[in-house]
């Protein structure tokens, strides 16, 4: 098997509860678009794009018939992917309260790393 790109760690619990509700298709979509971010070196925007106006905020993106999903994630190091909240995605724009969440977890991620490094 080949050696992955990237590695991918959820952030606490946000995605976790997030994927539990989801059907089974679905998770299994999910999965499959988690192994293209793994193991592909440029990963298609429709499947990982960068939030306009964000400081290093990616939305991964995941299409199941006609529904439309997001998780918010970024990036550590550059191999590491860090997966935050999800979101079933019911209008054009995504909304503010769920950036919001995301951006609180990215700061809260990288604060707590600082003091592990003791920096």
């Amino acid at each position: 098997m080949e050696k992955p790109i990237r590695e991918i760690y959820a952030f606490k619990d946000y995605f976790e509860e997030f994927n539990a509700t989801l059907p089974l298709n679905v998770q299994r979509k999910i999965e499959f678009i988690f192994d293209i971010i793994r193991f592909t070196q440029r990963v298609p925007e429709k499947f990982l794009k960068h939030i306009e106006g964000s400081k290093g905020l990616y939305e991964i993106r995941i299409e199941v018939g006609s529904n439309i999903f997001r998780i918010f994630s970024f990036f550590d190091e550059g191999k590491l992917v860090v997966v935050l909240n999800g979101f079933q995605k019911k209008s054009q724009k995504t909304p503010k309260n769920e950036i919001k969440l995301a951006e609180d977890l990215m700061k809260e991620y990288f604060e707590i790393k600082r003091l592990k490094n003791g920096k």
